[in-house]
């Protein structure tokens, strides 16, 4: 098993930032997955799964007395022609099949829900627009599930933006026909207080494309754990990140990627700024070749840069190998403050300390802005970005 690698980058005052890298892998939870609550005991925090997570701040999502009301969530789907939405119920056999949940919030989740929306994209459609979920929280508890499947040799970008004020726990499942495109920008702009929990499941037919680009800002504390599968081989996943933490703010990103068949490919790169005390940001990126997956061309990459004193980041990148026939296998950490070097040379042609830092970060995240491809939205988290970074100042 390769060792995971913590490689500090500038330079950090002592006991401001703490940082976690470690070689244990997660990839095999405490429990086996399960669609029944009941198969996981309540969490107490020394877990492995959830040994990073404040439990005191699920507002009783993990111990089952978060209770879901009325008019919680509204979820609204704006989708171009020939696509089809619908609500259904919890006997729909199209549920389930991207993945199992594998922590009990994600199991009270599928346990609690009481109508899904199912979005299918036909064989070989090829949207020139992209499918837009608006989900608006309006206060209270909720319970959500979504299912978004694309037919063979079709092509599709789906929005999903999180907004307003929820507790919200929900699972998302993705499948991918063979030959098929997809691309999925999830946005959690929350308000302060709204807590979000959610597995995401993708599972990726022959010869398919997944991308999947997450971008995380608002609420008290999200937790994401986006998980990938292959149904055949030639199939590729890319993994895309970006977080902002603020003061007193939990932010939390668990990957799996599961090579479980032959002839597949992945690349997740995760990036996120923090600022103000308080603020912890968690990345666990979890990269498993099965013995069977001969052929495996994996990376995975997480980098955070720290703005303020106070903030917390746990970064911890494993990988475990079954088979030796593989093109290729990495993974690299790295947490640390402004390059001294990229401030002195900005500030020494003229532009001021606080432009200096801007810029840098501006530079930090433009590449994965760029993965999004929708000038409306790219436009909208640079704005975000500018917000968070006039906080710092």
């Amino acid at each position: 098993m390769a060792e995971a690698q913590n490689i500090p980058a500038g330079s950090t005052t002592a006991g401001a930032i703490a940082v976690a890298a470690e070689s244990t892998v997660a990839t095999r939870m405490s429990a086996p997955p399960s669609f029944d609550v009941a198969d996981f005991p309540v969490p107490h925090g020394r877990e492995e799964e959830w040994r990073f997570t404040p439990l005191e701040r699920l507002a009783g999502l993990h111990d089952g007395t978060a209770v879901a009301g009325d008019g919680a969530v509204k979820t609204v789907v704006d989708a171009p022609e020939g696509v089809t939405v619908e609500t259904v119920g919890r006997d729909d056999a199209r549920l389930g099949r991207a993945g199992t949940p594998v922590d009990r919030i994600a199991a009270q989740a599928y346990s609690s829900f009481e109508q899904a929306t199912v979005i299918t994209v036909p064989r070989e459609a090829v949207l020139t627009e992209p499918v837009r979920i608006t989900v608006r929280g309006e206060g209270g508890v909720a319970f959500g599930h979504q299912v978004i499947e694309l037919g063979a040799f079709a092509e599709a970008v789906v929005v999903i933006d999180h907004t307003g004020d929820a507790v919200l726990a929900a699972n998302v499942e993705y499948v991918i026909g063979d030959g098929a495109k997809l691309t999925v920008v999830s946005v959690q702009d929350w308000d302060d207080k709204a807590v979000h929990v959610a597995q995401q499941d993708a599972l990726i037919g022959r010869d398919a494309t997944f991308k999947s680009v997450i971008v995380t800002f608002g609420g008290d504390l999200v937790r994401l754990h986006p998980r990938v599968s292959y149904a055949a081989t030639g199939g590729e996943a890319e993994l895309f990140g970006l977080y902002f933490t603020d003061k007193g703010q939990h932010q939390e990103h668990r990957l799996l990627v599961d090579h479980n068949n032959p002839h597949n490919k992945s690349n997740a790169v995760y990036k996120g700024a923090l600022q103000g005390e308080g603020a912890h940001a968690v990345w666990i990126g979890d990269v498993l070749i099965r013995v069977m997956a001969e052929g495996t061309d994996t990376y995975e990459m997480n980098r955070n840069l720290v703005l303020t004193d106070g903030a917390r980041v746990d970064s911890v990148p494993n990988l475990e190998i079954e088979t030796g026939e593989i093109v290729g296998a990495g993974h690299a950490s790295a947490t640390g403050r402004f390059d001294d070097e990229q401030l002195f040379y900005l500030m020494a042609r003229g532009i001021p300390e606080q432009e200096a830092r801007r810029l840098v970060v501006r530079g930090f995240f433009a590449e994965l802005v760029q993965q999004i491809g929708l000038p409306d939205v790219e436009e909208r988290l640079l704005s975000k970005i500018e917000e968070e970074l006039e906080a710092s100042v």
